[in-house]
This record gives structure tokens, C-alpha cells and sequence, in this order.
């Protein structure tokens, strides 16, 4: 564990993380979205760091099997998230606004393939660790509590069945306008998730200390409550701003 992972409070304290890991399409962007503006707490949602490299990759027609020129990429990739109190930041990749084409399934695949490369996946270890700041931090991924922030008070493994993850994206891909197909998304999530989890760095599985909690049929506020009440009392109260 690095010091960088342990940042600390105006009182010297560990500043508390609470992680969301999970597959693909178990809502843990929206939850933890959901969970961070209930706290008050800083949220980090770094799948969009590794969907920013793979649309910059994209942008520049870059080879996911050159390694070297994929982790100077992603040395100069600069990414911004500007709030909107409307709804999910907006996200400027080198200054420009991608937020729509961060979501697209091509991005999704191409994150998935660079997330398997050991040296990129370095490369993007500090600048989420940045994001641990008073009074506290939300991190939704694949291997928050297992790798960057390994300290974190609270865990959870979020997940769900593959055939609604697909009808989640579905759904949401096709409110977009977007002309997919559900047995081609089911498809790709369960590729995706077997990639995720056999990649030999930092591979998809819950942390030894997580809780699993499974959305399933289950309402999104549910499972808000669910991993709010996770959260010690003395977290809310000690890192609360004035």
C-alpha cells in the first residue's frame, strides 16, 4: 500500500473511500453517484479514465497491441470532468467534450482490451488515487478495493444477473437511439466479463473484505439504502464539512 492511497484529513486522519467494483451494467455508476451525493463525499467513476484512453486510441488510430505507444498515450491524455448539477458529468478528453462517445459500446471494448495491460493500468494508478480527498471519496470500478485503494473502509462487489445487465444496456442504448440488438449485448457482457476476469493484472473479483450485494430485480434506491447502511456512523459525522 503507498502512501499516495492513504491521504489524509485537516485532522491527520485517512480520509474514508467507500468501493464499488463490479461487471459491466451492474449499476454501479448510478449507485455510487447516488451514494456519493448522499454523503456529501467525492465521487470516482474510473471506468471513464480507461474509456477516455481507448476513445483517444480511437481518435488517433492507435494499435491496442503496441504497449509502448498505448502507455505514452495514456501519459498525455489529459481528462476533465465538469459537473452538471443536471446530471452525469461531462467529460472533455484533451479538451474535448466526449461524454456521449465515452458511453458507446466501441469505447467499452476498447477499455476493456487496454484495462488488460499491465503498464497502462500503472499508468492510471496515482491519477485515481488523487481523487481521495476530504471529506470523503466514492470509487466505482473493477478493482478498487483489490488494488488502488486497498485500505478503503468500505467495500462492496456489486453485481447482477447477466441477462438484466444486458437489458439494462439495452434499453439505455436504445433511449439513445442507438440500433443494437439484446442477444448481441449479452454477448459482449459475458465476453467482456470473462476477459475481465482472467486478465492476469488486477483481475475482476470481489475484494477478501468486500460485501457482495446483488441488484437483481431490485430498485436502484433499494440498493442505495443497501450500501448506505454500510457506511460507520463515525465516517458521516468525523468527515462531514462544517
Amino acid at each position: 500500500m503507498t502512501a499516495e492511497s492513504q491521504q489524509v484529513d485537516g485532522a491527520g486522519e485517512p480520509v474514508p473511500v467507500l468501493t464499488v467494483d463490479g461487471p459491466s451494467g451492474s449499476g454501479k455508476g448510478t449507485i455510487s453517484r447516488a451514494v456519493a451525493a448522499r454523503l456529501g463525499w467525492h465521487f470516482l467513476d474510473s471506468g471513464a479514465l480507461y474509456r477516455a484512453v481507448g476513445v483517444a486510441a480511437g481518435w488517433e488510430d492507435a494499435d491496442l497491441g503496441d504497449t509502448e505507444g498505448l502507455v505514452a498515450l495514456t501519459h498525455r491524455t489529459q481528462v476533465q470532468f465538469v459537473d452538471d448539477p443536471g446530471g452525469e458529468p461531462h467529460v472533455l478528453i484533451n479538451g474535448v467534450e466526449a461524454t456521449s462517445e465515452l458511453r458507446t459500446e466501441t469505447a467499452g471494448a476498447a477499455a476493456s482490451a487496454i484495462a488488460a495491460i499491465p503498464e497502462v493500468r500503472a499508468a492510471l494508478v496515482e491519477r485515481q488515487r488523487a481523487f481521495r480527498q476530504s471529506p470523503g471519496l466514492v470509487a466505482d470500478g473493477r478493482d478498487m478495493g483489490t488494488v488502488i485503494f486497498p485500505d478503503a473502509g468500505v467495500k462492496v462487489f456489486l453485481t447482477a444477473s447477466a441477462e438484466e445487465r444486458a437489458q439494462r444496456r439495452h434499453k439505455q442504448l436504445k433511449d439513445k437511439g442507438l440500433d443494437v440488438t439484446l442477444d448481441g449485448l449479452l454477448r459482449e457482457i459475458v465476453a467482456r466479463d470473462a476477459r475481465d476476469a482472467q486478465r492476469p493484472v488486477a483481475p475482476l473479483k470481489p475484494a477478501d473484505d468486500a460485501v457482495t450485494v446483488d441488484s437483481t430485480g431490485v430498485p436502484i434506491t433499494t440498493v442505495v439504502e443497501q450500501v448506505l447502511a454500510l457506511v460507520p456512523e463515525s465516517f458521516r459525522k468525523s468527515h462531514t464539512p462544517d
